[in-house]
C-alpha cells in the first residue's frame, strides 16, 4: 500500500536535545519522508553526545545544523520570509523547556525556536526526562506557558517512571494536524467502528470480519484535519478520545452519553453494529450435538441518532443492498452513503461507493484513500 504524502512539499526543522530519546529521531525522519515532508535537522551540543550528526544526515539527506554561523540558518528556516513550514523539537527536554519558555538562546534549538515563535511559524514540542522532573512545578508551568503561545506540546507516555517520548504515529500526525490547515477545526467528530460482538453463551460470540481499519482511517482523517474527535469501539486509536464498546447496546449506550453530554456535530457510522443479538444460552452450549439459535432483530442506532439529534451524518451499506437503500437513506436526511462489498471487509482497500444528494463517486483503493475522499466531499 503507498504510503499516504500528507506532508508533501512541507518543509519541516526537526530540533534535537539532549535526552536518551534522541536515538530515535532517525525513525522519526523516515516517518515524516515517508509522508513526503522535507526534513531539515538542528541538534544541541548535548544531543550530538547521544546520537552522531551523521545518523540524522542519513535519516534527513541534509547537512545537519550543530552550530549557528554567519549563514543565520535559523532565520533562513524559521525567521521572517523563511523556508521552514514547520519547527518539531523532538525530543525536547526539561532544560530546553525551560529556556524556551524564558526566551534564552544558548543553543541551535533554542535559537532556532526562539526565531519560529517570533515569526509566528507552527511549533510542536515532545517532551521526554524523568518522570519526577516532569512534574516540577516549574515544568509544568512553562508548558503552560508554551501551549498559552500556541504550541502544541505532545504528552509524553509515562512508563517506568519516566515521560518518554511519545510514539512516532502521533508525531507524525501532530505534524499533519498543523500543517493540513484544519478545516474541522471547533467540529466535534463521533465516529462508531468495528465489529460488535454478540453474546451466544459463555464462551462463543456471533460477531462479523470488520476490522476497524474503515473506522480509523475515518477518524485520524479527521483529526488531521483539526477535528475533536471521540471514537466508540473496541480498540484503541492515538491521539483522540476512545470510548470501549463490545456489543450493539453498549455501543448504542455509548453514542447516545455522548451526544448527550458534549454533542457531537458529525457523526461517522462506520461500524458494523450487530442487526441481531442471540438469545443467550445460560452456561456453554454442550459441543457435539445440532444447535438453534433464536436470533432477535436490533434497533437502528443510526435512526435514534438521526432522530433525536440532527448531526451531519455518513452511514455506510454493504454491496447490493447498500446500492438499494442508499438513495432511501439519503431521501431520510443522511448526508453521505458509503457503499462497500464484502470483500472489502478486513482488507487494507477495495473498491467503495459515495452517494451524497448531489452525485454519485467511485473510489478504488486504500481505506486511507477512501477517508480523505470522504472528508474532502463531505466538508
Amino acid at each position: 500500500m503507498t504510503m499516504h504524502k500528507t506532508l508533501a512539499g512541507k518543509r519541516i526543522v526537526l530540533g534535537v536535545t539532549g535526552s536518551i530519546a534522541a536515538v530515535e529521531t532517525v525513525r522519526l525522519a523516515h516517518a515524516l519522508k515517508r509522508r513526503g515532508a522535507i526534513v531539515h535537522a538542528v541538534m544541541s551540543q548535548a544531543a550530538s553526545g547521544i546520537i552522531h550528526s551523521d545518523a540524522l544526515v542519513y535519516a534527513t539527506d541534509h547537512e545537519v545544523i550543530t552550530r549557528c554561523t554567519g549563514e543565520v540558518e535559523h532565520v533562513k528556516f524559521c525567521g521572517d520570509g523563511g523556508s521552514a513550514h514547520l519547527l518539531l523539537i523532538a525530543p525536547c527536554t526539561a532544560n530546553t523547556i525551560g529556556k524556551i519558555a524564558c526566551g534564552i538562546d544558548d543553543t541551535p534549538v533554542t535559537t532556532f525556536a526562539t526565531t519560529a515563535i517570533g515569526s509566528g511559524l507552527p511549533v510542536i514540542i515532545v517532551p521526554a526526562m524523568h518522570h519526577s522532573m516532569y512534574r516540577h512545578p516549574a515544568i509544568i508551568r512553562n508548558l503552560t506557558r508554551l501551549k498559552e503561545w500556541g504550541i502544541d506540546v505532545i504528552e509524553p507516555r509515562i512508563e517506568e517512571e519516566k515521560a518518554k517520548i511519545a510514539g512516532i504515529d502521533e508525531i507524525v500526525l501532530t505534524c499533519e494536524r498543523a500543517l493540513l490547515g484544519r478545516p474541522l477545526k471547533g467540529k466535534h467528530v463521533l465516529v462508531t467502528s468495528g465489529a460488535c460482538q454478540e453474546p451466544i453463551d459463555e464462551v462463543r460470540v456471533m460477531t462479523t470480519r470488520s476490522t476497524g481499519l474503515m473506522g480509523k482511517a475515518i477518524a485520524l482523517q479527521a483529526y488531521r484535519l483539526g477535528a475533536r474527535v471521540t471514537v466508540v469501539h473496541r480498540d484503541r486509536f492515538p491521539l483522540v478520545k476512545n470510548i470501549m464498546a463490545t456489543g450493539a447496546r453498549e455501543m448504542r449506550d455509548a453514542v447516545i452519553s455522548v451526544f448527550q453530554t458534549t454533542g457531537a456535530d458529525i457523526y461517522i457510522s462506520a461500524a458494523a453494529v450487530s442487526d441481531f443479538a442471540p438469545h443467550r444460552y445460560e452456561g456453554k452450549i454442550p459441543s457435539g450435538s445440532p444447535c438453534t439459535l433464536d436470533l432477535e432483530p436490533l434497533p437502528k442506532l443510526i435512526n435514534e441518532v438521526m432522530d433525536r439529534y440532527h448531526p451531519v451524518t455518513v452511514a455506510f451499506k454493504l454491496g447490493g443492498e447498500g446500492e438499494v437503500k442508499a438513495e432511501e437513506m439519503i431521501g431520510s436526511g443522511v448526508h453521505m452513503v458509503v457503499i462497500n462489498g464484502p470483500e472489502a471487509m478486513g482488507a487494507k482497500d477495495g473498491e467503495f461507493v459515495l452517494v451524497t444528494p448531489e452525485k454519485r463517486q467511485e473510489i478504488r483503493g486504500s481505506k486511507e484513500d477512501v477517508a480523505e475522499a470522504i472528508w474532502k466531499t463531505l466538508w
